[in-house]
């Protein structure tokens, strides 16, 4: 009896028959899949998806529907709202956000095509707006366009590349617009007659030689041989919802409880991995606590259990939290005032531990060391009044002192509170979502796209809203164009 494993494609010549024949096989429904099919199915070829789910979605449809788009002298929303954005300030933010981790290749491509993007993902029937909501937002919780999804006006970010708005997201009420912009992007491959398959889960690739040339789908029960005549595309999303391999690659989320995605079981990966494929910045995670909701927290101190601040609290919510997970202690605390405080979202689970009069009474309430924490925040105050924030380069209006009493220190712990996060490590791949060996080589025949590989959002520290959906909309497409062209 034929064994199949993710880790090693099955030899064509083991293939007792063909169930499905085509050119483009994409593997996942979630946005990425869908681009790839969609573009592959524009370019003529006959293309078949497989959606291990009953229907489509992945963790695209849990997302807020927010894609980063700018450069080229701004999208609509961004000059009408005043905003004069270049592809140069674009690709060095996304640089700067990718930092170590950044492609420079697919920064600088994505830079000079996001505008055409943009209006790609609007002929596909993806509506938007038009206007900027000011402020610091999770997401909109009205069908608002642009706001600021990231660090772009926070250090050092704001000393690299101008800063613009370029969250943009889906015309929908309320959170969640990820849902309806897979919807659209369904309809569109069902219009171009895309072969559906839901209920279908990759067991193993097929490979003629060094080629992968289909996929072993198992679907009722049975296993059905796909055979693919121009390539595969995988777009089966991250692994956090796959221990081993978190313990095995990125061992620091376990000191978080909340993982986000849909089956992120890293089946992608490691198909790609077993056919040659070289898996990259595998220890790269996004979190994120929302403690910017209600927004008047944005203009607290984070400390450590140390009682010492560690980051700029201005830049995006998920670099903060981050940052905080670095932390030694297992938590961190939010300090706020009087005039900044309300009470937390529910879904935070951030629970006041200290209050006082003075920062002293809260330092002595946390049972922190006399001198540390008040020792902080009379600095903090102190350069705050001048406009200044020496150590870490906080700005204004953000940038002010906590002075108003009584005084409050709010616990985020990272195993109790809601740190949700996802994996960003992947299959190295090409502007082409050609996926590449160890060598930097292309593998003949495969494909990948969106969170199983990694793209534009690949360091953890400096994730902005709309990254993901960016990545997997953008290189989607193009691994699907290229697929199709093989």
């Amino acid at each position: 009896m034929t064994e199949f494993s993710l880790h090693r494609p099955l030899p064509v010549a083991e293939v007792p028959e063909w169930h499905f024949d085509t050119d483009v096989v994409v593997i996942g429904f979630g946005a990425a899949g869908a681009c790839a099919a969609i573009e592959a199915a524009d370019a003529g070829a006959r293309v078949a998806l497989f959606e291990r789910n009953s229907g489509s979605g992945g963790a695209s449809a849990l997302s807020g529907g927010e894609i980063y788009i700018g450069g080229g002298g701004g999208t609509d929303a961004q000059r009408a709202a005043g905003f004069e954005d270049t592809t140069e300030a674009l690709a060095a933010y996304l640089k700067a956000a990718g930092g170590p981790c950044a492609d420079e290749a697919k920064c600088d491509l994505y830079a000079q095509h996001s505008l055409a993007h943009y209006d790609w993902l609007k002929a596909q029937g993806v509506p938007y707006r038009g206007n900027y909501l000011p402020g610091k937002h999770i997401e909109p919780v009205d069908d608002s366009t642009l706001i600021w999804s990231g660090s772009e006006a926070a250090e050092p970010f704001c000393d690299i590349a101008t800063p613009a708005p370029r969250g943009h997201v889906i015309q929908h009420a309320g959170w969640g617009g990820g849902r309806p912009l897979v919807d659209i992007l369904e309809a569109r491959t069902r219009d171009l007659g895309v072969e559906i398959v839901t209920d279908a889960r990759a067991i193993a690739l097929i490979a003629d030689g060094e080629r992968i040339v289909g996929a072993v789908q198992r679907i009722d029960n049975a296993n059905h041989f796909v055979k693919a005549s121009k390539g595969v595309v995988l777009a089966t999303g991250g692994f956090v919802f796959n221990e081993e391999m978190r313990r095995k690659y990125c061992p620091e989320t376990f000191k978080l409880s909340d993982p986000i995605g849909d089956k992120d079981d890293g089946t992608g990966i490691l198909l790609g991995m077993g056919a040659g494929g070289d898996a990259i910045h595998m220890e790269q995670f996004f979190t994120t606590c929302p403690w910017t909701m209600p927004e008047p927290h944005a203009y607290g101190v984070f400390v450590n259990v140390a009682g010492q601040r560690f980051i700029n609290e201005d830049c995006y919510h998920g670099r903060v939290s981050r940052y905080a997970v670095d932390q030694p202690g297992g938590k961190v605390y939010l300090l706020l005032d009087c005039a900044h405080f309300s009470q937390p979202l529910d879904i935070a689970n951030m629970r006041i531990t200290g209050t006082g009069e003075t920062w002293a009474e809260v330092e002595a309430e946390l049972e922190m060391p006399e001198g540390t924490l008040s020792a902080t925040m009379e600095f903090y105050n102190r350069h705050a009044r001048e406009g200044r924030d020496p150590l870490f380069g906080k700005r204004q209006p953000i940038l002010t002192p906590l002075e108003e009493g009584p005084f409050v220190a709010l616990e985020l712990d990272f195993h109790d509170s809601y740190f949700s996060f996802f994996t960003l490590g992947g299959l190295r791949t090409n502007i082409d979502g050609e996926v590449l060996d160890r060598e930097g080589a292309p593998i003949a025949g495969l494909f990948a796209a969106g969170r199983c590989t990694s793209g534009l959002p690949a360091w953890g520290h400096g994730y902005s809203s709309g990254l993901s959906l960016a990545d997997c909309t953008f290189f989607g497409r193009r691994a699907g164009a290229k697929a199709a062209q093989t």
